[in-house]
Formats: structure tokens, sequence, C-alpha cells
């Protein structure tokens, strides 16, 4: 039985980094074309981003997914579950290192913005499609707004792999749904 973990903003809302939901404003600046038009105030943006994740800690949900040795597909830029111990395929990159900041807006993959080519799509789709019948894939904290997010629950379900949502509280779930499994 394979296992494959698809994580989004939820897993980390416990590590008190906010998400794209509760920072509108930040989501409608993280498109190429706002990054060329307005360097400054894209770069702006960024820095905004890396303080929210400053400091920021993996928890419980991480270090579980970590401990299991669960492959990971994540939606999510702030580093967490490599800080865990996971070896995680990052959809949309990273951040940029500080001293890219000054050229934050000319940067690819740091992160992936609306508009840029997503390099680890393919792999993320290649991943899921590897699933059988049988086989789980857990969604932690991934909402429905992203066509990535739509898709890799439907490619996972055509592939007759049991799908575990958990959008609540992934900090205490995810170790309970893992031990459950692991019985």
């Amino acid at each position: 039985m394979k296992i494959i973990a698809f994580t989004g903003a939820g897993i980390s809302k416990q590590s008190n980094i906010p998400t794209f939901m509760e920072k509108p404003e930040v989501r409608e600046k993280l498109f190429r074309s706002f990054a060329d038009r307005h360097h400054e105030e894209y770069n702006d943006v960024i820095r905004q981003l890396k303080e929210n994740m400053n400091g920021a800690k993996p928890n419980d949900a991480h270090f579980a997914l970590a401990q299991y040795n669960i492959p990971i597909i994540t939606m999510n830029i702030d580093g967490l579950h490599r800080l865990a111990g996971s070896d995680a395929l990052e959809l949309h990159g990273g951040l940029p290192e500080d001293e890219e900041m000054d050229k934050a807006w000319s940067l690819y993959n740091k992160p992936v913005l609306y508009g840029d080519p997503a390099p680890n799509y393919q792999r993320a789709y290649a991943m899921v499609y590897d699933l059988e019948p049988g086989d789980i894939f857990i969604v932690i904290g991934c909402s429905y707004h992203t066509a990535i997010a739509c898709d890799l629950r439907e490619v996972a379900k055509s592939r007759g792999a049991r799908i575990i949502e958990i959008q609540e509280d992934a900090a205490h779930n995810v170790r309970k749904i893992l031990n459950e499994i692991f019985k």
C-alpha cells in the first residue's frame, strides 16, 4: 500500500503562518505581471511573506509525516516539511534568500507566481498517477481554490485510491490518522 500526502496552507496554519484566504491582498500581488510592473511593491510583498514565516516551526503534522516517511506533495513555500525532516515536492517553489531580495521580482520558482511555469506539476501528476486501488491519498489543509488541488484529488480518485481529507486541526489529526493506518 502506497500513501501520498498532499498539503496546503492548512497544515502550516497551526505553525502561525497565515493562509492566503486570510491575506487576500497578498495573493492579488503574486502574479508575474504584477512583479514585472511593480518591482518594489512586489519585493515588499515577498519580504512580508518571509516575515510571516520567520521563526515558524513545524508542528506535529509535519513531524508525523516525516516520522512515517510519507511522500509529500506540497503547495506551501514555507519549508516546514524540510525542517521536519521530509523531502517534499514543492509545487510552488520557495522564497528568495536574503541576498536575493533586491531582485525578488525577477526570480522564477522563488516562489512560482500566477503566470509562471510550475516545473514540479508534472512530477506531482506522475506521483499520483502511480497510485493504485487500495492506496491512500491524504489531503491536508488544501482548499479547492486551485486547479492543481482539484486535479490531484480527481486523479487519485480515478486511480482507485482512498482519499482522506484532513481540513481541521492538522497538528493533531494527521498523527491520529497515520497511527490508525499503521496499526
